[in-house]
């Protein structure tokens, strides 16, 4: 795989690339660099990338570090001596009157930077966009919808085993748990399809419908949606390939790159892919090894698919987090032999390190004993 250079010929126009970046290679840095180009070099303004990342704290992170890199990219306009990386060396190395001025006109403008998760990505889309399907603008977005899930297990639970002279086949906690899987997780599939008669799947997988039924329609009573209920509309939204949503989502964002991005769900991945694939330049940036999110609905197939797709693939190869000598002691501790034996996976600046491999995702919940 080749190897990715902040200060190579940025990603074509309309292209995918994917990044992979192990932990300590510095993917933040880079793609925050890659802003900083694109910013500098006229390429594109800074309203017209979309940044998403996986959670609350790596996008404020992430907006952070790329507010970080201009300011650090304009000092050095001021004062060339002040130029300590290769990129703020590289950006004002030519036209340094044009590429200033357009970091301070980003940097003045720095609120109008779209850096958020996924979701609220989403719910950008559905404000300003209107893109969303059939949502109503009235209907009120919830993040969390526990509280009705616990509602519903408390009505639906005396339904189901409220009549069991014996103990019921599902204990009230283990349909609580059972019913905040199913509704975390909404694309699972429920199995056996056909379970045995009186056994405690054929309790466990209807209880699991009766809660899913049951949240669509309380939902639609009480004018909620999850994040997760926009996701879905949205993905229906850009089903056609003459949707106007994807018109107008790709003309919003030119360039758009993924943090994280092995922490996506096949759901997530459909919106992306189909509002900007082929369209906007898109740069995926992630490492499977650390796919964590199983119980959110990550799926690391949906990062293999990608980048088996990707018409561009390159990955930082160096680690600038370690250090050589722990980790030689670490390998020989680990793998009770001479860390001279090690396999490499990858080069970190004065080292080789090998990696064990990555966890696979459930994509089922079945529903037995055993």
């Amino acid at each position: 795989m080749k190897r990715f250079d902040l200060l190579g010929p940025l990603p074509a126009d309309r292209s995918t690339t994917v990044l992979e970046a192990s932990a300590g290679t510095g993917k933040t840095f880079a793609l925050a660099g890659l802003v900083t180009r694109y910013v500098a070099e006229g390429v594109a303004t800074l309203d017209q990338m979309l940044l998403i990342t996986f959670g609350r704290a790596a996008s404020q992170e992430l907006r952070d570090r790329v507010r970080g890199q201009i300011v650090d990219a304009l000092r050095a306009f001021a004062d060339p001596s002040t130029a300590r990386t290769d990129l703020t060396q590289y950006l004002v190395s030519a036209e340094r009157d044009t590429r200033q001025r357009r970091l301070r006109d980003a940097l003045a403008g720095f609120d109008a930077a779209t850096i958020a998760t996924t979701h609220q990505f989403c719910h950008i889309v559905l404000k300003s966009l209107g893109v969303a399907g059939d949502s109503d603008s009235g209907v009120t977005l919830v993040e969390n919808l526990d509280e009705l899930v616990c509602e519903i297990v408390n009505d639906r639970y005396l339904t189901h085993f409220g009549k069991e002279r014996d103990t019921p086949p599902l204990s009230y906690p283990a349909a609580l748990r059972l019913a905040r899987e199913v509704v975390r997780n909404p694309a699972t599939q429920l199995r056996p399809l056909q379970p045995e008669a009186d056994s405690y799947a054929l309790a466990a997988l209807s209880f699991a419908r009766d809660v899913l039924e049951q949240l669509e329609i309380r939902k639609r009573r009480r004018g909620i949606l999850g994040f997760d209920d926009l996701l879905t509309r949205l993905a229906d939204a850009l089903d056609a390939p003459d949707s106007p949503a994807r018109v107008r989502m790709h003309q919003r964002w030119p360039i758009v790159m993924v943090d994280e991005f092995q922490d996506t769900d096949p759901v997530q991945w459909q919106v992306l892919e189909r509002a900007f694939s082929g369209r906007s330049t898109l740069v995926l940036i992630g490492d499977p090894k650390q796919a964590i999110y199983a119980f959110r609905g990550g799926d690391i197939e949906t990062y293999l698919r990608a980048a088996a797709t990707a018409g561009d693939k390159q990955t930082l190869g160096t680690n600038w987090r370690s250090d050589a000598a722990l980790v030689d002691r670490l390998q020989v501790v680990l793998r009770g032999r001479s860390s001279a034996a090690r396999t490499s996976w990858f080069t970190t600046c004065r080292h080789t390190i090998r990696v064990i491999g990555w966890r696979a995702l459930p994509t089922t919940i079945r529903f037995g004993y055993g």
